[in-house]
């Protein structure tokens, strides 16, 4: 059933378009682009500017060294667009890359990636007054307040899997009066805009992570300063003669026995 919804999914998608199209004019692309500039301008300023600033303050870490260093979780989550499939990439960034101790990894990533949807929340606040500018509806102070309180329920509601935000998007529209059938203008664009979305939760969740971490004293900084910690040219065999590395914990993440071993003597 779900292979047959989703195969029809983008005809369905194109009717509500050309429906749209028909009523409210070409005008509809331009109001789409608009859309599509304040969302991704919306995500960039909550990461790069927000997110930075509580990060510098809370914990005094570099930015730029948190930036390069997550580079990878942001990727894989751009490509996946869930947050729940970048979990193990995530952890062993933090982990590995940035020296947070594994007590406090294994508790902020999941649960990060459970009730952490920030991109979900912008989604909501910006797509309900887009439609509702579309379709000449007037929201009420008492109404934005709605929008703002269940924005943020559905960020915390949200499940970290593709697509689910517009699911989500459909109880904020039912609760200020908005017609449903607006999520099918956003639909056809949503897809490049959820995976910036997902890479903007993710990347949240790695720096309130190395927050908590350096609060909590758990934290190894030689690691986060170290560029080259966690590359996987260690995994390659790139590792010096003369160097004294500790094999036990530079492949302490699941290898052990006889791929230790094995790994020890290549």
């Amino acid at each position: 059933m779900v292979t047959i919804i989703m195969n029809l999914a983008p005809y369905g998608v194109f009717a509500l378009l050309t429906n749209a199209m028909a009523e409210l004019g070409l005008d509809l692309i331009w109001s789409l682009l608009g859309y599509m500039t304040v969302l991704v301008g919306a995500l960039a300023f909550h990461f790069f500017v927000t997110m930075m600033i509580v990060l510098k303050l809370f914990s005094g870490l570099s930015i730029k060294t948190s930036l390069v260093k997550i580079r990878e979780v942001q990727i894989f989550a751009f490509s996946t667009a869930s947050s729940n499939a970048t979990i193990p990439i995530t952890l062993r960034t933090v982990t590995k890359r940035m020296g947070v101790d594994n007590s406090v990894a294994s508790f902020t990533i999941p649960f990060g990636a459970t009730i952490n949807m920030d991109g979900g929340a912008i989604l909501q606040g910006t797509a309900t007054i887009f439609i509702a500018n579309i379709y000449g509806v007037d929201l009420s102070i008492t109404e934005y307040l709605t929008v703002i309180l269940m924005s943020v329920l559905a960020s915390i509601g949200t499940a970290g899997v593709p697509g689910v935000g517009l699911i989500m998007l459909a109880m904020v529209f039912t609760q200020v009066g908005l017609p449903i059938e607006g999520i099918g203008l956003i639909l056809g664009v949503d897809r490049i805009l959820d995976m910036l979305r997902t890479a903007v939760n993710v990347s949240v969740d790695v720096a309130v992570t190395a927050i908590v971490a350096k609060s909590e004293g758990k934290m190894d900084l030689a690691i986060y300063n170290d560029p080259n910690a966690g590359s996987k040219d260690i995994l390659d065999g790139h590792i010096d003669e003369n160097s004294e590395r500790d094999f036990s914990e530079v492949f302490s993440d699941g290898i052990v026995g006889s791929e230790y071993d094995d790994i020890k003597r290549h």
